[in-house]
């Protein structure tokens, strides 16, 4: 059982997925990189399958909160019936020096991660009797998630549909939504105006090198400000005439939670009775509920706010 946490992994991570995929190793990341996600699915899915290798991306606040939870509140629902579901983030932390590089590589590279992305779909199969779908959404004031939401196209959704694809518990017909929640829509429009302004940065050598020094990969936030950091995401569930609202809420989500989140991956992986998996795959599809309840004990909640 391997853990890494090296990033930006588009650069450094693929040597140690290319021999944990041949060794038949088990292997656990943080990456938020849907670029390389895509990339080692393309070249060492089918390897990994054959030597019995799991390889589960995304063990932090990337992506474990949303597909973990996504899973716990389907499962509260009845089976086979279909399922519309939206997520909303809330949080208040820092971000990691190292994560900062990460993104900044994302959004230099956009136009390779939808090329390998697009190979990806080209190769990869979907279920045949059943739809799952990712709704893009339009920013709007929500009273689930306590403000106005903006969609928020991490890999956290994609983690989550990937999920739901694989697994036949989210129903014949299954839709996902991921907003970010913002006080109030003037900070919605803004964090859209930033965000463009950043990818456009971002897409030129020389302004890239400018932003990547605005941070370094080993700054981040004092304990202090680590001690009063959280994180909450609410999920709102809508399938057959039943309306469902669940949660998953911790601590600081960069550092504290995001250690528990991983660490708890690996001893799950290398100790408990799970489903039989090879390859590429998710938290939900290769730990589902045994992860759920480590965490739990690791002070990580899951609960149903309104049913």
């Amino acid at each position: 059982m391997v853990i890494t946490t090296v990033g930006p992994y588009i650069k450094y991570g693929e040597p140690l997925v290319a021999a944990c995929a041949t060794a038949g190793t088990d292997y656990v990341d943080l990456t938020g990189e849907p670029e390389f996600v895509d990339l080692m699915w393309l070249r060492y899915h089918a390897e990994a399958q054959r030597t019995g290798a799991r390889l589960v991306h995304s063990c932090g606040f990337d992506s474990i909160p949303y597909d973990l939870g996504a899973l716990f509140t389907v499962e509260q629902l009845p089976e086979g019936a279909p399922i519309e579901l939206q997520g909303f983030v809330s949080a208040g932390g820092t971000f990691s020096g190292g994560t900062y590089h990460s993104t900044i590589h994302i959004l230099g590279r956009l136009r390779h991660g939808m090329r390998v992305a697009q190979d990806r779909r080209k190769q990869e199969q979907r279920p045949a009797n059943r739809r799952v779908r990712g709704i893009q959404g339009k920013p709007h004031d929500d009273p689930v998630a306590g403000g106005w939401v903006v969609p928020f196209p991490t890999i956290d959704p994609q983690t989550v549909l990937r999920s739901a694809r694989a697994l036949d518990r989210y129903g014949p017909d299954f839709s996902y939504s991921h907003y970010l929640v913002v006080k109030r829509l003037p900070t919605a429009l803004g964090f859209a105006a930033g965000a463009g302004g950043l990818i456009a940065l971002a897409q030129l050598e020389p302004t890239r090198r400018l932003l990547l020094k605005l941070k370094d990969p080993g700054d981040g936030p004092s304990p202090e400000k680590r001690a009063s950091s959280w994180f909450r995401v609410k999920f709102l569930a809508k399938s057959n005439g039943t309306r469902l609202v669940t949660q998953v809420s911790g601590g600081d989500p960069g550092y504290g939670e995001t250690s528990k989140m991983l660490s708890q991956s690996a001893l799950c992986l290398a100790h408990d009775q799970l489903a039989q998996t090879a390859g590429q795959v998710t938290p939900a599809v290769a730990m589902g509920d045994a992860l759920t309840q480590r965490l739990r004990r690791a002070g990580i909640r899951f609960e149903v706010v309104e049913q």
